[in-house]
């Protein structure tokens, strides 16, 4: 789809094209965008219309979460504390991006500081899902999903810390990226979980995902996590005869947490058997540690938030109120007005996680068990190529409905973080419905086996015809 559109804007017009978006845009109730970079957008776009460059997304406009810094563009991580914060510089992924000719149109709306699974905890408020404006579309990376699946952009850059892009991805029925730690680099990503999050894609085909990724990842010495890229366009068209699916029994029923929907489950049990009649075949396998999965990881991701939270004080940059008075308390008044209740409690329980008399007890054995759960997933793809499971175990919730009890929240998020504690990558693709809202599949591969990842997501694509249906909101 990208590589026709960037074909269309060649023989047609980008600037024409790139202002029925922001038309579009404009009239929206989704609430996707915080922030249009209209005149610099059209500008790029005209530059365009005059002289076409020849990059993979040449006048192709993209959206941006808005945690991942955009020089000269407000980053403000949907918080209070960073509003009116101008970066001056680019993400690695912003340069990449730049090089190949896209245009950056605007930034997304996301849950604050990237801690949600709702896109609830904004300060600019909740974003709507486009199959139902009552439900949410998902989080962290809301903004960027539903922007993509109303049709305002044609490809979004979420991150990804315990689910953010493939959540969103599932409930608004369109295709995420999780990418194996290490392959796209951090440098301009503002930091949550330092050691969980990945950026990742979101589009409305595998293969626009694999294309978006051939541009992003790869080794950047900013960033000393980062690792080369392989290749993921050449074989995407390969198919899956042969390869080996591993079904975890953890990931069905009520194995964990409050079990799965059964419309959810059944919807990707017909995604596997539509695999099995591709040439793939399919055996169960145990992941036995993943009910000590959710606490681990979210003793991990809030210890790590508490220490890169620290940096926000208003001193610098962001939010500023009234008078200064002595340091501890301007500080504390300024962190007290610019993060949102949801911050606040994770700031919390990490700091406490981490003090004294606690850290051993909490931190180091939520590590030791992330180390069990890794094994886990070694232990799994010495025997199969991919894993798949749901995306995540309900349909879309309606706004409101769990944003009050933050355990219920913590607990939709209990087949994607595993993934982010392994570090392995893992895409999210449309697998039906369940009653109005689109189910995802979730498929899972081992480190830096996104190429495999990606052959059998573009595979089930082919097969299916879920990808291709548009909400009404579009």
């Amino acid at each position: 789809m990208l590589a026709e559109l960037k074909e269309q804007l060649r023989a047609g017009s980008a600037e024409e094209y790139l202002s029925r978006l922001f038309e579009k845009i404009e009239k929206s109730s989704l609430n996707a965008f915080t922030t249009l970079a209209r005149e610099s957008a059209l500008k790029h776009a005209r530059d365009f219309d005059k002289k076409p460059s020849q990059g993979l997304l040449a006048g192709v406009p993209i959206a941006i979460k808005e945690c991942i810094s955009t020089k000269g563009i407000e980053t403000n991580c949907s918080s209070r504390i960073l509003r009116g914060y101008i970066p001056p510089y680019d993400a690695h992924v912003i340069e990449r991006l730049k090089a190949e000719g896209a245009i950056i149109m605007g930034k997304t709306n996301m849950d604050e500081f990237a801690m949600g699974t709702s896109t609830e905890t904004s300060c600019f408020g909740p974003t709507k899902n486009p199959w139902d404006p009552g439900c949410v579309p998902g989080g962290s990376s809301g903004g960027s999903a539903a922007c993509v699946a109303a049709h305002e952009a044609p490809c979004s850059l979420g991150s990804d810390t315990g689910g953010s892009v493939r959540c969103p991805a599932s409930f608004c029925g369109i295709v995420g990226l999780k990418p194996t730690y290490g392959l796209v680099s951090r440098f301009g990503l503002v930091a949550y979980a330092n050691s969980l999050e990945q950026i990742g894609p979101l589009t409305h085909t595998v293969e626009d995902t694999a294309l978006l990724l051939e541009i992003i990842s790869g080794h950047d010495r900013r960033d000393s996590t980062s690792a080369e890229k392989g290749s993921y366009l050449p074989g995407l068209k390969d198919g899956v005869s042969g390869l080996k699916i591993g079904i975890p029994k953890e990931y069905f029923g009520e194995a964990v947490g409050e079990g799965v929907d059964e419309r959810v489950e059944k919807a990707v049990w017909d995604a596997v058997s539509v695999l099995e009649g591709l040439g793939a075949r399919w055996q169960e396998v145990s992941l036995p540690h993943t009910r000590f999965a959710l606490a681990a990881y979210y003793v991990i991701a809030m210890s790590e938030a508490s220490s890169n939270l620290a940096r926000f004080d208003g001193l610098r940059y962001g939010l500023r109120q009234g008078e200064d008075r002595d340091w501890h308390t301007t500080f504390s008044e300024i962190r007290s007005l610019g993060f949102g209740p949801e911050v606040k409690r994770r700031i919390l329980l990490g700091t406490y996680a981490l003090s004294a008399g606690y850290y051993g007890r909490y931190y180091l054995k939520a590590l030791k068990v992330r180390t069990l759960i890794k094994d886990d997933f070694l232990r799994a793809f010495k025997n199969v190529d991919l894993l798949a499971s749901p995306t995540m175990p309900i349909p879309a919730f309606r706004i409101g409905e769990r944003i009050n009890d933050p355990l219920s929240l913590y607990m939709a998020d209990v087949f994607t973080v595993p993934i982010n504690l392994a570090g392995v990558p893992a895409i999210s693709v449309p697998c039906g419905f369940a009653g109005h809202l689109p189910v995802g599949l979730q498929l899972m591969g081992p480190h830096f086996g996104e190429a495999t990842v990606l052959r059998a997501a573009h595979a089930y694509e082919a097969a299916t015809p879920f990808h291709e249906a548009k909400p009404e909101v579009v």
